[in-house]
């Protein structure tokens, strides 16, 4: 057997999350290349096992209660049961094992190499002390992790960051949140489902900064409901133990009191210990690509997900690892829609769907837009699903080319709304077309209808 050493590929990928998955895939299904795939935690990455999976495990169970409550003529007596929703996470999860995932692999003769890898000079990579060799191409895909800002007293603690969070069998009494952004705003709702006291802290002025106001607002508003005390415009300026307590300090003075404290301010990329410095470029930060997701000045080497800081989101990471391998084939195609335009969601109850810019974003960016607000439920369809739920879908048009450039929904179970306007916006579709897509009923998407009579179609 030829020692490790010697050991040559068409293709390495590091990091085997589901960017790292769908471009060893993809190069194998599509140009019959001879991968290496590269991991030293779990194949699947932190999506599968430590942030989308489990959180909207976690998330389900309070949405459809809460859903249920709103119909008449069913009887919702007792609430969740926390203990079994939490099975059910372990489920989603299986209980952090990655056995489930490695049929794929070995059914497509992806190799799967256990350790720490490592740039060690152009089209090489270390493995634990061994050297691979990449004929074609070298794929980044290492991912990020939580960021822990400096807050003195926070590492005593033991603060947890979401992997803690979305995997523990103890249901805090009392749970802190520092960060009041995607992750925070939904582990807020569903850990106070399962019985927690929860307190937000938000820095910015607003809860979900980046999004629409009117989510933000209406996000603080069911979280009052909720009884989740929400402090906005706040830092976190000290953090330190008394006896059995956490206690979180503000810069106002505000005491916050938990029995435990989770970070959730953000995402660093895994490029500490990557070898970066052997290929000229710098360690502990993002690495910088192109529109095909190339690293500038290096042949064959790219970048994809999260660990490119363009747009930390799975199916982001995905898409990208697609367009990284048409290049390696031959077939470059060039990205439509990145950064924060990207379509996302907020798993809360109500949801959060969103694409493209928001109404201050395509002010920002110079386009002479108009905004059509209509209510979520103020369809036939919502009669029956999201039945008096709270929400507003927001249209952003391009007027000088009757063209929609962004759309957020925010209602009961939006979360395939976003698809539609995806679709509409990177394909550019003129709004004369587009009231000819007829929305069938009684559906919720006759918001459709509903907004392009508002332009005058």
């Amino acid at each position: 057997m030829k020692a490790m050493a010697d050991r040559e590929f068409d293709v390495i990928v590091i990091g085997a999350g589901p960017a790292g998955e769908v471009a060893a895939g993809r190069l194998v299904e599509r140009g019959s290349k001879r991968v290496a795939l590269i991991e030293q935690e779990l194949v699947g990455g932190e999506c599968s096992f430590y942030a989308c999976m489990p959180s909207k495990a976690l998330l389900r169970p309070q949405e459809l209660l809460r859903e249920a409550q709103r119909v008449p003529g069913i009887r919702v007596q007792d609430g969740l049961d926390a203990e079994a929703v939490l099975e059910r996470r372990d489920e989603v999860i299986h209980n952090l094992d990655d056995a489930a995932q490695l049929p794929w692999l070995k059914e497509r003769g992806i190799e799967l190499i256990r350790g720490h890898g490592r740039l060690a000079g152009e089209r090489r990579v270390e493995v634990d002390g061994d050297t691979l060799l990449a004929r074609d191409a070298i794929i980044v895909a290492v991912g990020s992790g939580a960021s822990m800002p400096p807050i003195p007293g926070l590492k005593e603690v033991g603060a947890w960051s979401n992997r803690e969070l979305t995997t523990t069998r103890e249901i805090p009494r009392r749970l802190v949140i520092i960060g009041g952004g995607v992750v925070g705003v939904e582990m807020a709702q569903a850990w106070r489902s399962l019985g927690s006291e929860v307190t937000v802290v938000e820095g910015l002025h607003r809860l979900v900064a980046r999004e629409e106001p009117f989510v933000c607002e209406q996000i603080a508003e069911t979280f009052a409901e909720l009884g989740i005390a929400v402090h906005v415009g706040e830092q976190a300026s000290a953090v330190a133990r008394e006896g059995d307590e956490v206690v979180v300090t503000l810069q106002s003075g505000v005491e916050a009191r938990a029995d435990r404290v989770l970070v959730a301010v953000g995402r660093r990329p895994h490029t500490g210990d990557l070898g970066l410095e052997t290929v000229g470029l710098q360690a502990g930060r993002s690495i910088e690509v192109d529109e095909r997701m190339r690293v500038p000045g290096h042949d064959g080497l790219y970048a994809v997900g999260d660990v490119n800081g363009r747009a930390l989101l799975t199916h982001m990471g995905k898409y990208q690892a697609r367009l990284a391998v048409d290049d390696i084939l031959g077939r470059p195609v060039e990205l439509r829609l990145d950064g924060l335009r990207s379509p996302r969601v907020v798993f809360t109850d109500p949801q959060v769907a969103a694409v493209g810019h928001t109404a201050a974003s395509a002010e920002e960016a110079g386009i002479s837009t108009r905004v059509i607000d209509v209510e979520t439920s103020g369809t036939a369809g919502a009669s029956f699903v999201g039945r008096n739920a709270p929400g507003k879908t927001r249209f952003v048009v391009d007027q000088e080319r009757d063209v929609l450039v962004g759309a957020t929904f925010m209602g009961a179970e939006v979360c395939d709304f976003v698809q539609a306007a995806t679709i509409a916006v990177v394909g550019e579709v003129p709004l004369s077309l587009l009231a000819h897509a007829v929305a069938p009923f009684p559906t919720r998407s006759e918001l459709w209808l509903k907004f392009t009579e508002e332009y005058g179609l």
